[in-house]
Order: C-alpha cells, then sequence, then structure tokens
C-alpha cells in the first residue's frame, strides 16, 4: 500500500530539508491535518515523492518520534502517535453539559447497535452495488431514487395505512433534513410561525427557529394535541407526533385526529406528522395507523430509519400531498443535490426482500420483553412513578409525584452512574410541569434495565440533608 502526505520542500533555502520535512509534519499533527495513528509514507517512498535523499526523511522521522509525535510500529511503519491529538474539542452537548461515561444510559430514542441486521443489511447494499447504474452512481433525483421511491409506497402503504404515490414521495437524509426542507417551504408560503406539541422535544423546537420559523407551543391532552388552542393561536402550520407522543407516549384519539384535520382543512394549513417510531407498536391490540390518510391534502408525513435501523444511515422520507410537491422540489434544489443513491438502492432491496419486516419483528417481541422488565423493575423500585402510555417505541414516560426534585434525582441517578433524562426539559415552561423521567430502555438488556431502576429507585429513596424528594 502506498501512502501519501501533501509535503513540499524548498532546495535553495535557509532552512535544511530535514527541518523542513518535520516543521511540516509537526505542523499538521498539532492541526489535526494528520490524527493519531495516520500512516505515513515509508522512508523510500516520502524520499522518493520528495525528490530528497532517504537519510533526510529519516532524520524528519527520527526527529518526530523522539518528540513523541510519531511512532513506529513493527510490520506497520511509521505513524502518528496514538496520544497525539492536540486538538481543541468541542463537547456533545446534554442540556447544558457534556455527556458523561456512564454504566447505564437511559437515554431515548437509540436502538441497540448490537440489534442492527448487519449480514442482511450488508447483502442488500452488495446487490445494490453490482446492480447499480446510473441512478445509483450519479447525481439521484431531488425525490429520491425511482426503485426507493415505489418500495417506500408500498411499505408505508401496508404498515401505516399511508396514502401516496411515488411521485409525491420524497428521500431524505434523515427527518431532521426533511424538517429543515419544510421550515423552508413554509416560509415560501409566507408561513412564519409552526405549532409544536408542549411537551416536545427541545432540540426540535430550537432546530425549527434557527430554521426561521417561529414555534408556537400548544398543550397535549389526554387524546393528543388540543385542537382549541391551536385554533385560538391563528397558526397555519403544526407539528404532531399522533402515534406516539413525544414524550408522553399518549397516541391521538380517533375524534382528534378528526378535529385536527378539520382545522387545517377549516384554515388553510398544514399538518406535519412526525412518525419517528412507526411500526414500533408493541401490544398486541390497539395499533395506531398513521394520521396522514386522514387528511392526505393537509399531513405532510415524515418517517425515519434512525428508530427502525440505525440513525447512523441517515434515512428519511416524506409522502407529500401533490400540491407541495414541485415547491418542495424548488426548495431542496437550493440546498443540496439529493441523498446517497446506493443507500436509497440498498435499503429499496432492503424493503423489497421483506428484511426489514423479519427485522422489525424481531425487535419488536425484544423490545415487548424490555419493557416488561423496565414495569416490573419501576413496580418493584420506584413504585412512587406512574408508567404513561401503551407499549410502544423506545422510550416511556414515568410520571413523578407533584413535588418531587426531578433536577435533583436526575444528578443523584448520574452519581450512580445512571444517565436518565427529566421530563420538564421537553416543556415550554419547565417550572411549572408535573415532574417525571423519560426512560430509554432498548439500549440495554434486560438485567440491565433492571439494574438502572434500582439504582434510580435508590437515589429517589435517598433524603439529601434531610429533606425528603417529595415535599
Amino acid at each position: 500500500m502506498t501512502w501519501h502526505v501533501m509535503l513540499e520542500v524548498v532546495r535553495d533555502g535557509p532552512v535544511p530539508l530535514g527541518a523542513q520535512i518535520a516543521d511540516q509534519l509537526r505542523h499538521q499533527v498539532e492541526r489535526g491535518l494528520l490524527t493519531p495513528r495516520t500512516r505515513l509514507p515509508s522512508s523510500r517512498q516520502l524520499a522518493e515523492d520528495l525528490r530528497v535523499s532517504r537519510s533526510v526523511v529519516v532524520e524528519a522521522y527520527e526527529k518526530l518520534t523522539g518528540e513523541g509525535l510519531l511512532e513506529s510500529v513493527r510490520g506497520s511503519g511509521t505513524r502518528v502517535a496514538a496520544h497525539a491529538d492536540t486538538r481543541i474539542r468541542k463537547p456533545v452537548v446534554l442540556v447544558d453539559r457534556a455527556i458523561p461515561p456512564v454504566r447505564f444510559n437511559l437515554l431515548p430514542g437509540t436502538p441497540n447497535p448490537v440489534t442492527f441486521p448487519h449480514r442482511e443489511w450488508t447483502a442488500s447494499y452488495q446487490r445494490a452495488v453490482e446492480s447499480a447504474r446510473w441512478q445509483g452512481l450519479g447525481y439521484p433525483p431531488l425525490l429520491g431514487v425511482d426503485q426507493l421511491r415505489s418500495e417506500l409506497v408500498s411499505y408505508l402503504g401496508r404498515v401505516r395505512g399511508v396514502l401516496g404515490s411515488p411521485e409525491d414521495t420524497m428521500v431524505t437524509g434523515g427527518f431532521a433534513h426533511a424538517l429543515g426542507l419544510v421550515c423552508g417551504a413554509l416560509r415560501e408560503l409566507g408561513i412564519d410561525r409552526l405549532a409544536v406539541e408542549d411537551p416536545s422535544h427541545d432540540r426540535q423546537r430550537q432546530f425549527i427557529e434557527e430554521n426561521g420559523v417561529r414555534t408556537v407551543a400548544v398543550p397535549v391532552g389526554p387524546d393528543g394535541l388540543e385542537v382549541e388552542p391551536l385554533y385560538a393561536s391563528g397558526v397555519r402550520a403544526v407539528l404532531v407526533t399522533p402515534s406516539h407522543q413525544f414524550p408522553l407516549g399518549v397516541p391521538m384519539s380517533p375524534r382528534r385526529r378528526e378535529e385536527l384535520v378539520r382545522w387545517a382543512r377549516d384554515t388553510g394549513g398544514w399538518i406535519i406528522e412526525d412518525d419517528y417510531d412507526g411500526g414500533l407498536w408493541l401490544e398486541q391490540r390497539g395499533r395506531h395507523l398513521a394520521l396522514q390518510p386522514t387528511g392526505p391534502d393537509r399531513v405532510i408525513y415524515a418517517g425515519t430509519a434512525s428508530k427502525l435501523l440505525a440513525p447512523g444511515l441517515r434515512l428519511g422520507w416524506m409522502v407529500l400531498p401533490p400540491e407541495l410537491t414541485g415547491l418542495m422540489e424548488r426548495v431542496r434544489v437550493r440546498r443540496d443535490l439529493g441523498c446517497d443513491g446506493l443507500m436509497q438502492l440498498a435499503f429499496a432491496d432492503f424493503l423489497r426482500s421483506g428484511l426489514l419486516d423479519g427485522h422489525l419483528r424481531k425487535m419488536r417481541s425484544r423490545y415487548r420483553a424490555q419493557h416488561g422488565a423496565l414495569t416490573r423493575a419501576v413496580e418493584r423500585f420506584l413504585p412512587a412513578a406512574t408508567l404513561i402510555g401503551p407499549v410502544a417505541g423506545l422510550h416511556v414516560f414515568a410520571a413523578l409525584p407533584e413535588g418531587a426534585d426531578e433536577e435533583a434525582l436526575v444528578a443523584r441517578a448520574l452519581g450512580l452512574s445512571v444517565l436518565v433524562k427529566g421530563g420538564r426539559v421537553f416543556h415550554d415552561r419547565p417550572h411549572t410541569a408535573r415532574p417525571g423521567l423519560v426512560l430509554g430502555y432498548t439500549a440495554l438488556g434486560r438485567s440491565g434495565v433492571e439494574e438502572a431502576i434500582r439504582r434510580i429507585g435508590q437515589a429517589y429513596d435517598q433524603q439529601p440533608g434531610g429533606a425528603s424528594w417529595a415535599s
């Protein structure tokens, strides 16, 4: 294998050639251009590339090895030292602090990477590569490759009840990408405010605002989003999670769905349906289909593979009212040139082969067992909490007694190596909301879920400073 780095030397300058090579390599390591464990060319190869003596390169390599920036590994040549990472890194932010390393991660929304169907996905991707023509290797259509749009319409119709056509289906790079496009389309329509559920995902609200659209919080009741405040707000667009409300988990009732669609038709408004974990209904009966078929002319349906397979795939989709398809294409052409064609062809094969159906069948069985373990653990170790909503998705909301110190409980659980998110952060006015915990239970095994809840129960039972958790 021939490795290459970007170096230049000045032969008639005052600085010796070896020092020039060492200085440039040192600069690239310090800037992070050469990352830890990066292989460097052999001294013979680099000497040939720069047309200098091999001894000059050996001298530079030895100097940097002595400084601890490079290391020589038998059988692997010279590489940047594993510890030579001088870049300043920004932490990944969780609310207002970095995500700490913990033993038990109960953050919601992430499937267990162990469950990813590696063999089946690899087979689909290989078939996609082998059969790829121009659609897979060239710039893909803005709406997405034909094969995937056709498969999505078929799959969403039989599994989620969605009504649509390939011509009005758009493939995106996940839901955030889709939401950004929707915000752009709303602005084109003269709509600068978007109603959101209260509670809802805090980062989603921030994302919408950063895309130039103001958010208006509308309360969620036992039947889903309250429609009367929606009328009163005067907004002309609303974002909802009707099948499994995030974070409370309550499904929108059939009556409330009809009222919401009636609002859209009365006001000329638009409904954006985020079906973020559609297909992961875990109860044997009472499965809720998508809202979209209740009003396909007013609902923008959006889904994603992030919860079904893995967020790293960056695959999402929208089924659009025909009236909006052209507008959405015009908005998109100013932003990007479409999504990875080979990834789309692989996912089309995954759908066509029934592999996604088989994978989700296994996941529902696995998650059902984990949810059962969570329920039993809460009953045993955290009996003051009340679990809300049906058995569905990748999380459950645990309501705490009024007056419980949610923030202190979350902090004390972290001290016991359990990372869990409180429920108040998802509310528009956190200080007025009932305390609770949003428990993601799919990233751990059943024994891990039980131990995590036991530790949260231990944190809840502790009385710091002689004061009880609930006043």
